[in-house]
């Protein structure tokens, strides 16, 4: 009878404790040395901007966010004028946190499961990660200089030493999905390596079809599974079609006009990280084989004019390029449901899309086969 009453009194006391309501969050979080005052905020970033979710006040070094959440999400914690911007699983529950001032990576996440998992996450990769800051840090100035002298073998070399870093996250990161299928951190790599392009549809899919069913309706899942659905309409093999729209001086260029014996179709914009990351390389390929046939139209899914003009004046994209200025709306890439970016498509002097998403050294042999150059 007395082991019945510990049980009960127990359930109760657990009930007492975590009395957070249906969809509430609870962030607990720890802040040494952030002075008395300061603001914390909870954000999260959505397609028509930042979303406030909550805001505490730091008192001796503590402080307490909640709110409700529609599911669960990725979202930052920021520091009221500190560069200081920590991502965070926004779930339902008691989330705990303990900020080290000067080091996002150095700041830890617990609580819930997800928070848990991303914790376990960012501790496998922080290996990596060290080697990757020292990497960048050793070799700063000698890109600076190499991109200002337009020095593209050494920024070829600088790249090819850098990708292999990126090719022992990737490997830590798809390790990490077969390992974690119950995890939404799962369901971040997998979209992020179906943005990158560094994994089939077909090796996306598998990854997919293994993910515990309780993912499946977060948003992260439902735009993996859209972009799977519709980028399978567009196939190798087919004619591209046509298309036109404005340049940035308003005159209507289509598809057609731009031709040459081979085509790069590149989908890009202003805002978008991996596409200005990548467009020293395609700047390089234009210049190389321009002369021998190479053409290539930018379709930008900018939506300000302005910012669009600027990234295309300092990345030095000479050939031609157009833009509706809808962002994701752009009729264009619903047309070749594209629904992320960096996208290309390669056409050969038929304009029949031969690739699709070949970056580096393999988009160069591909362009370089189609124009008959050993």
């Amino acid at each position: 009878m007395k082991k019945i009453n510990l049980i009960i009194a127990t359930a109760l006391l657990t009930i007492a404790c975590n009395n957070l309501k249906d969809k509430e969050f609870k962030i607990e979080g720890e802040a040494p040395g952030i002075e008395n005052g300061k603001k914390v905020y909870v954000n999260l970033q959505t397609e028509t901007g930042i979303l406030a979710k909550d805001t505490a006040v730091v008192t001796d070094g503590k402080f307490l966010l909640n709110g409700t959440t529609d599911g669960i999400d990725l979202a930052f914690i920021s520091i009221e004028n500190e560069p200081f911007n920590l991502p965070i699983i926004l779930e339902e529950g008691e989330i705990e946190i303990k900020i080290v001032k000067d080091s996002v990576q150095n700041s830890t996440l617990g609580g819930t499961l997800n928070n848990e998992k991303f914790q376990k996450f960012n501790e496998g990769s922080k290996p990596i990660t060290k080697k990757v800051i020292q990497f960048e840090k050793a070799n700063k100035e000698k890109m600076q200089k190499a991109q200002l002298s337009n020095d593209t073998i050494t920024m070829g070399k600088i790249r090819k030493e850098y990708d292999k870093f990126q090719n022992e996250m990737n490997a830590y990161s798809e390790k990490f999905i077969k390992d974690n299928k119950d995890s939404f951190i799962s369901v971040l790599l997998i979209e992020n390596f179906l943005m990158r392009q560094h994994l089939t549809n077909e090796e996306i899919q598998k990854h997919y079809d293994s993910l515990d069913k309780s993912l499946l309706d977060t948003k992260s899942a439902k735009n993996i599974k859209k972009i799977l659905e519709t980028s399978a309409t567009i196939n190798i093999g087919d004619k591209a079609p046509d298309f036109a729209a404005p340049s940035p001086d308003g005159k209507k260029i289509s598809l057609k006009e731009s031709l040459g014996k081979v085509t790069i179709i590149d989908f890009w914009a202003s805002w978008c990280g991996p596409c200005r990351s990548e467009n020293p390389n395609v700047v390089a390929l234009y210049k190389e084989f321009h002369d021998k046939g190479l053409n290539i139209i930018g379709v930008s899914l900018d939506k300000d004019a302005a910012k669009w003009k600027e990234a295309i004046a300092k990345d030095g994209l000479t050939w031609n390029q157009i833009s509706n200025l809808k962002h994701w709306q752009e009729p264009i890439a619903k047309q070749y449901n594209v629904g992320s970016i960096p996208a290309t498509f390669i056409l050969d002097q038929n304009g029949k899309i031969v690739a699709k998403d070949l970056r580096g050294d393999a988009l160069k042999a591909k362009v370089k086969q189609l124009l008959g150059i050993k």
